[in-house]
């Protein structure tokens, strides 16, 4: 299952990409048209809150019109529409780019702060974005977050 977020969604498709899923995130720069194409074009379901959208041609094949107003309401609707698994394999992708991440090298880990490598078991690398991600803090906050939402399913 593939995804093509639009604008309004950004935070909706960081998320998804945190839980594992593959999740264009577009920009203003691209006609409603364009992005009805590409999610056509690389076979994605189209999250939208942007009731206009189902008025393009084609878009009954491939756009989900999302009704809630807050991340969670949004997150509870997939959960729903699609079974969406929030542990599916998370942070197996860039939350930056979408790139799914690689194991990182030693000399990759060696560019982690000391007080930080000290305190991890392994880290990834992003090979478009070149950084390293670790399991910090932050992340285990974001994991709390996946794990809740799918205890609510």
């Amino acid at each position: 299952m593939k995804f093509l977020c639009d604008a309004m969604l950004i935070r909706l498709g960081r998320w998804l990409r945190a839980a594992g899923y593959d999740t264009a995130i577009a920009t203003n720069k691209h006609s409603d048209r364009e992005l009805v194409q590409r999610a056509l074009d690389e076979n994605r379901t189209m999250l939208t809150r942007d009731r206009k959208m189902m008025e393009i041609r084609h878009a009954g094949e491939c756009v989900c019109l999302l009704q809630g107003n807050s991340l969670n309401e949004c997150v509870a609707e997939l959960a729903t529409l699609f079974d969406i698994n929030w542990l599916k394999k998370p942070f197996s992708r860039c939350l930056e780019c979408n790139t799914e991440l690689i194991s990182a090298t030693q000399e990759q880990i060696d560019l982690i702060p000391p007080t930080s490598r000290a305190l991890i078991h392994e880290a990834r690398f992003c090979p478009c974005c070149k950084k390293v991600l670790w399991e910090g803090s932050h992340i285990k906050r974001m994991r709390n977050t996946l794990q809740q939402w799918q205890m609510d399913r």
